[in-house]
């Protein structure tokens, strides 16, 4: 069995599910894309190609090796993007919890059935029908699970809106112990001023760290509540050009490692100044589906 345990970002990894790229599919016809990134790239031609997605995913994979972590990978579904278990489920402390994403992306759920085998049922939480919320939208934080929302009257017209005020008021009665603190985000059909999930403009970090781009969040205050609570001196803010390229969606496997893409220079080199273990890979093809090292990932159990 799998004892499931996550309260935050950055404990040590012991399990995951790592997505897979493999028959990912055809390029999308542009009014297939989920999300303006992957638009921008259907109609430039510059699409991911499956053969370099399958690469980049290996390099991932290698890494959870060198770090002696457990990894799953979904069942293999022919023609089928299945690149962001995030999106799929979410872990918190001993809960899994299915998300309920787009309709047409449900059969990415039934792939990794044969992973929730080893859990207790009593352990998995199927949201309720109205409930929206996307894995890469909560981050629980040990006392804290931060959300990321968009609750606006709008909301339906927003493909890009994928968790709910519902969503929030869910995981307040789940986790009656917990302080669940939500955050509006900006959607946008333009890629570089989007926030799809919150850890497209956040992400916290082990040693007191966090990564952060203010203009991913909607409402001021909710961004400063998040300086505030981390501090100034420790935050790398990203710029709106880093946010597109997914900086804030890099993996820690400890308070110490963190798995980044090779390309983010700036971030890479901070992240050393302050003492961390940078494992860079390539994933820089993978980015293009807005979506980056955290997306592709579904821990199970930290230390």
């Amino acid at each position: 069995m799998l004892d499931l345990n996550v309260t935050d970002e950055v404990s040590t990894l012991k399990a995951v599910v790592l997505g897979t790229a493999q028959s990912c599919g055809p390029d999308p016809k542009a009014e297939e894309a989920y999300d303006p990134k992957s638009l921008e790239h259907i109609i430039a031609g510059t699409y991911p190609k499956e053969k370099d997605m399958v690469i980049e995913m290996n390099a991932f994979a290698a890494v959870f090796e060198k770090y002696n972590v457990e990894v799953f990978r979904p069942e293999v579904l022919v023609d089928c993007n299945q690149i962001f278990s995030r999106d799929i489920a979410f872990v918190i402390e001993n809960k899994l919890i299915k998300a309920n994403i787009l309709p047409e992306r449900e059969k990415e759920f039934d792939a990794i059935l044969h992973v929730l085998e080893y859990i207790d049922p009593e352990h998995i939480i199927h949201a309720p029908e109205e409930v929206h919320v996307e894995g890469g939208d909560v981050m629980p934080w040990n006392d804290y699970i931060f959300v990321g929302t968009y609750t606006a009257p709008d909301y339906p017209d927003w493909i890009t809106a994928r968790t709910n005020k519902e969503a929030v008021a869910f995981l307040k009665a789940q986790f009656p112990n917990k302080k669940v603190k939500s955050f509006e985000l900006r959607k946008s059909k333009n890629a570089r001023e989007n926030a799809l999930h919150l850890d497209c403009c956040f992400q916290p970090l082990g040693k007191g760290k966090a990564i952060l781009h203010k203009n991913g969040f909607l409402v001021e205050e909710e961004y400063q509540w998040l300086v505030d609570f981390f501090g100034k001196e420790n935050i790398f803010e990203i710029s709106s050009d880093e946010m597109y390229r997914m900086f804030s969606n890099v993996f820690s496997i400890s308070e110490e490692v963190v798995v980044s893409e090779k390309n983010f220079v700036r971030l890479n080199d901070w992240l050393r100044t302050q003492g961390f273990t940078v494992e860079e890979i390539p994933y820089a093809e993978i980015s293009k589906q807005e979506g980056l090292l955290r997306c592709s990932t579904l821990p199970l159990i930290r230390e």
